[in-house]
């Protein structure tokens, strides 16, 4: 009889509680996956990810469990906290050096009491059509809050960077699109989610190509950047950090 596992979504904001149960395998991962994704799209302040009633009967569900949560603990928007895991669970999590962004927490109750007092983060929203347009829109919103969060070292690489972003999905998704923008501890990030699920692909174009380019310059100026693919499309995410406020 094939395994079972459930990913029960209980609470999206402002905190995201997706509560897991069952067997995790390499089978029942993508669930999980999918369920994790969905849980971060909603662009909650954190993610907590209760493993307290999971069963992992083997090393490869250790390894999915490792995949799903260490990858997804990079996306920029919101921590992706592990509550409730076993103490080998937990050692094998922290020992991988995959895992460095990953926060663990003795139950999703006292995370929750933690974040309640965490410092809510900036953020800004704007949805967009799938014209030219869009660029200069994203361009004039990025330049207003960097201003409004004093922070002007990083106004004219964040509003290249929007550019691209919304750029691409103009020309390749042709999906109204919803542009984010937030900042928390200094970092600032930046995602744009359209209705495609097409993956964007960096490409290293020749000297006389006369596109291409957008991705690569993206991945040279940020920290990181990233997609998170979603039930009704994808997030292209990127990060980078920003001075003291100026």
């Amino acid at each position: 009889m094939a395994n079972q596992l459930v990913c029960r979504p209980e609470q999206d904001l402002p905190v995201a509680v997706l509560r897991v149960s069952g067997v995790l395998d390499l089978i029942t991962a993508d669930a999980l996956r999918r369920a994790v994704a969905r849980s971060l799209s909603v662009g909650p302040d954190a993610l907590l990810v209760d493993v307290a009633g999971l069963r992992i009967d083997d090393a490869l569900g250790l390894g999915a469990l490792r995949d799903v949560v260490c990858q997804t603990a990079e996306w920029p928007a919101a921590p992706v906290i592990l509550c409730g895991a076993d103490p080998e669970t937990s050692a094998a999590i922290a020992g991988s050096p995959d895992c460095v962004a990953l926060r663990t927490a003795d139950s999703c109750d006292k995370a929750l009491t933690d974040e309640a007092g965490s410092p809510e983060p900036q953020r800004i929203r704007m949805r967009l059509r799938p014209v030219p347009d869009a660029c200069r829109q994203v361009r004039q919103l990025v330049d207003q809050a960097c201003a409004t969060w004093h922070r002007r070292d990083v106004s004219a690489v964040a509003a290249l960077i929007a550019s691209e972003l919304v750029a691409n999905v103009v020309r390749h998704a042709h999906t109204t699109m919803e542009f984010t923008m937030g900042l928390r501890d200094g970092r600032m990030w930046l995602a744009v989610r359209d209705g495609s699920r097409r993956m964007p692909r960096p490409v290293d174009p020749g000297v006389t190509d006369a596109g291409g380019r957008g991705l690569r310059l993206v991945r040279e100026l940020t920290d990181s950047w990233g997609v998170l693919p979603v039930p009704d499309g994808k997030v292209v995410w990127t990060r980078l950090t920003t001075g003291a406020p100026a």
